[in-house]
């Protein structure tokens, strides 16, 4: 089955009481029993949801997983992963992330004896210098969350090989559409899909798709012991935005790359963050390992300052100033006093990430809208 017909049918059935075509929406709590343990499949609805089954099935077709378990947010699906480790643990991260991700790692399991080294994974196989008998985990974001630094997932792989560890890859920014980390190597895969797999800013909600059924088993306990589970509303709404993932993500991607192109004449824009650019030093490898290049696009201004940001984030029309990304509209923002803040300045420095840093998550609406809105609020 080809992407574009998974999207729609993978794991999806008709419902087999009423025909209907959309997976309905299972609004229990619980299901009767026959007997003590003669069930459906079905006993409790933080351990199972039928609405929520489905859309495992369907997220482990797309990533080509051996199965997906899903959770409330993407935290929590990120919460449930490092929840494999054990004190006395390492891991080794991308130094380029979501600040909800560095703060999670430094600020809660950092307390319970998990450490912890953020280090810069575009010379892949720099990692073995990393790597000691305490390293239990690689954590991968790519593209990274805001510099779009890609990580060559391969070759990774390939570097660790033979370690006891796993490695994991934060596949929100491309979506499955764009990237597969398991066909790369990766042993398990995480999404916020609240962004592109949502696909539509109505929803919060977070998945994990793995590799082995050792992993599948691990994560379902978690899954059910701790209780950090979705919603079927949640899950249909995930469902229901998938059937679109490959026409808006194409579409963003285009519209990305034009917009990419724009900010580059901008006499204000200093430096402009898209790996679709050939002399983009990651160009490719992210040419290599995705489909395109994704509907994200940074930029920084050459007079770096908050107030310079502040200026332009306040006089766009098209382009909404909110957290997030990955919808049908597109969406600014501004790293080091939003979705980063909780990283401390001298860390978002060294990284690139300016106190004029702007991200843009751009939508499906008309390109030549958002470039006027863009050209209007530079001036």
């Amino acid at each position: 089955m080809k992407f574009n017909t998974k999207v729609i049918h993978a794991g999806i059935e008709p419902d087999p009481t009423t025909g209907a075509i959309m997976t309905p929406i299972f609004q229990t709590s619980t299901y009767v029993q026959a007997s003590p343990g003669n069930h459906k499949g079905f006993e409790y609805a933080r351990s199972q949801n039928p609405t929520r089954s489905a859309l495992e099935k369907n997220l482990s077709a797309l990533e080509n997983g051996y199965d997906a378990i899903c959770f409330a947010s993407g935290l929590a699906a990120m919460d449930a992963i490092l929840k494999l480790l054990s004190p006395g643990d390492e891991v080794v991260a991308t130094n380029d992330l979501y600040g909800g991700s560095y703060r999670l790692m430094t600020k809660v399991f950092g307390n319970y004896g998990i450490n912890f080294r953020f280090v810069e994974l575009e010379d892949a196989g720099s990692i073995r210098d990393h790597i000691t008998d305490k390293t239990k985990m690689v954590w991968i974001e790519t593209p990274t969350n805001p510099m779009l630094n890609i990580i060559d997932i391969k070759a990774v792989c390939e570097a660790v090989k033979g370690n006891d560890l796993y490695v994991v890859v934060d596949n929100t920014f491309a979506s499955p559409y764009l990237q597969n980390p398991i066909n790369l190597g990766a042993d398990i895969v995480m999404h916020s899909a609240t962004k592109y797999l949502g696909g539509h800013s109505d929803v919060v909600h977070g998945a994990v798709i793995v590799k082995t059924e050792e992993l599948a088993d691990k994560l379902h306990f978690i899954q059910n012991a701790v209780g950090a589970v979705p919603g079927p509303q949640d899950c249909f709404l995930v469902l229901r935005g998938i059937k679109t993932l490959h026409l808006r993500v194409q579409r963003a991607c285009e519209n990305a790359r034009k917009i990419a192109d724009f900010l580059l004449t901008n006499e204000k824009v200093e430096n402009v963050y898209y790996p679709g650019f050939e002399d983009n030093p990651n160009h490719e490898v992210a040419k290599r390992q995705m489909k395109d290049f994704g509907g994200m696009v940074s930029f920084d201004l050459k007079e770096d300052t908050i107030d310079a940001a502040n200026a332009i984030l306040s006089k766009t029309h098209y382009f909404s100033l909110a957290e997030s990304l990955g919808g049908v509209e597109s969406l600014i923002g501004h790293p080091s006093t939003m979705t980063h803040a909780s990283i401390p300045r001298e860390e978002r420095l060294k990284v690139g990430l300016t106190d004029s840093l702007i991200r843009l998550s751009v939508g499906v609406e008309d390109v030549e809208d958002l470039i006027s809105d863009l050209k209007a609020a530079l001036g």
